[in-house]
């Protein structure tokens, strides 16, 4: 069977307004309970008539009675912590009675005024009525000196927000005197509602870190997955490159052993033709030699002149046969072979980004051609759009309507590659123009108005500005763009640079000077305000 002790916990009978077990205990109506005169102290101390607990207001006062049930329970509390067990001994890192002689017990109470620290028995003279508002008690603590002013040995109660020291009551009179000194209470209660503010900000960093994490993980994620779709597109691209070695193959064994028919065909045929040859030969060989064995004269001068003359025979001193058929129909399928592999190579994503970034320049943005709404960092590498038009002069090079700027270089031949951080940005034009444009009043950003744009609108309308515009469904968005100029080519492509994807690509024929284009949009009441970045192109692995 449990033991009362087990039963009973001193935290059940103690008031929360003094901290110690309950004196005359009472009810109020919401169901908390309290000591009497505390309870009274608080209201009479109090603008309303309200629950320290719960803080449900009474429009009137209760009248409170002693609920005498919870006082006995007190009570037997009190004899209980009276009367220690023996496992109440001090042990190593509890604090142990100042009084105990011997074995000390284990402390439960500090007393401010009498600097000692008191076990359960030791503690019964401070729970006399008459004693309770003469001495301060607290939870036991070793360092009970700590808490005594150094130089008047009186406690310490008072708070100097000056030297953000604790004082004495005799310190405000003398060292601190005409200091802003409060009690000890009313500065923790004022620094908690600091803590309360400091701990809402480390939440707040919390937060923001939980949620950098969470975009880290979907940056790792779109990564997995755009790796994924690479070695998809790899797969393909070699399994066709597979598929066009083995027909390379195929067409050139077929072709060999064509050449070999063939050739063998022309060969059966000299040989037919040379087997005739020598059977007339052989024969011719045989008459000649029978008449030239032959006694009768008048036969060998008759027949003579029939056989004298050499049978008509081919002149084979020029006729050859090689052995080297299909060396160069070998040459041609392997060059072939090597172009497919080659142009199969160069559509790869990754492989095809790093060639793109052998051509990367350095751009820099022009101020003499930003409109007055945009604000540019010292570098010429970022651009925002600002709420308040600039005072700047309108030269002839400036944007007076669109909120553009052109970059300072410009391009009349060559290859050219640069990268632009767009991030979360709701809006952005990207892309080039050509040194005649117009760049006062309205602007259609079209090909045959000298500009080949990318644009977002609303978040999510991806347009590459053709004739007509094309909507571009993308997905992932693009936080990064890269911008790749072949001039004697005649394209301006649009890349995803994480995504390691392309967009879209304009072909045209170009005959003037290129700029890079940008345009950060509107503001939109901050929505809409991070800046468009020239990020440094990465070098290639």
């Amino acid at each position: 069977m449990a033991s009362p002790s087990s039963l009973l916990c001193e935290e059940q009978f103690q008031c929360s307004i003094c901290l110690e077990i309950f004196t005359s205990p009472v009810s109020t109506p919401c169901g908390h309970n309290f000591c009497m005169v505390c309870i009274g102290g608080y209201w009479d101390s109090s603008v309303e008539c309200q629950c320290p607990m719960c803080k449900e207001t009474f429009y009137r006062r209760p009248d409170l009675r002693v609920n005498t049930f919870i006082a006995g329970m007190a009570e037997q509390m009190k004899k209980l912590m009276l009367s220690p067990p023996e496992e109440h001994s001090a042990q190593p890192g509890d604090v142990p009675c100042d009084i105990c002689t011997g074995r000390k017990l284990r402390a439960v109470k500090s007393c401010l005024v009498c600097l000692a620290s008191y076990c359960s028995v030791h503690i019964k003279p401070h729970y006399d009525a008459a004693k309770l508002n003469q001495h301060k008690l607290i939870e036991p603590v070793s360092d009970i000196e700590d808490r005594l002013c150094k130089k008047h040995q009186k406690v310490l109660e008072l708070f100097c927000r000056e030297d953000q020291i604790c004082v004495c009551q005799f310190c405000t009179e003398t060292d601190h005197s005409g200091h802003n000194t409060v009690s000890l209470k009313e500065e923790c209660r004022q620094k908690k509602a600091q803590l309360g503010e400091t701990e809402a900000e480390v939440q707040q960093k919390f937060q923001d870190r939980l949620k950098k994490v969470e975009e880290i993980r979907q940056a790792v994620e779109l990564s997995r997955l755009g790796a994924q779709r690479e070695a998809e597109d790899s797969e393909q691209v070699f399994r066709a490159l597979v598929r066009s070695i083995e027909r390379s193959q195929a067409e050139l064994l077929e072709l060999i052993e064509e050449k070999q028919r063939a050739a063998e065909r022309w060969a059966e045929g000299l040989i037919e033709e040379l087997e005739q040859e020598i059977t007339e030969l052989e024969r011719k060989r045989t008459e000649l030699g029978q008449l030239s064995h032959t006694e009768d004269h008048i036969h060998f001068l008759q027949s003579l002149p029939a056989l004298r003359p050499s049978p008509h025979t081919k002149d084979w001193s020029d006729i050859t046969v090689t052995s080297d058929l299909c060396l160069e129909a070998v040459r041609r399928a392997v060059s072939q072979l090597e172009e497919r592999l080659r142009e199969g190579l160069e559509e790869l994503p990754e492989i095809k980004l790093q060639r793109l970034r052998r051509h990367a320049v350095d751009v820099t943005l022009d101020a003499n051609t930003a409109h007055p709404h945009l604000i540019l960092s010292e570098d010429g590498k970022q651009v925002r759009a600002g709420v308040e038009p600039q005072a700047l002069p309108d030269n002839p090079e400036r944007f007076d309507t669109g909120v553009n700027i052109l970059g300072k270089e410009g391009f009349s031949s060559g290859r050219h590659y640069w990268e632009v951080e767009v991030g979360e940005k709701t809006g952005w034009d990207l892309g080039v123009a050509r040194e005649s444009i117009n760049k006062k009043g309205m602007i259609t950003l079209r090909p045959e108005d000298g500009y080949w744009t990318l644009w977002l609108r609303n978040g999510n309308e991806y347009k590459a500005l053709a004739a007509p515009s094309v909507l571009l469904p993308l997905s992932p968005k693009p936080r990064t763009v890269g911008v790749f100029v072949d001039y004697g080519g005649g394209q301006v492509s649009f890349y995803n640079v994480e995504a390691r994807s392309h967009i879209y690509t304009f072909t045209d024929t170009f005959t003037e000077k290129l700029y890079p284009f940008f345009s950060p949009y509107l503001n939109d009441g901050g929505e809409n305000a991070a800046p468009l970045i020239i990020s440094p192109v990465r070098p290639t692995d």
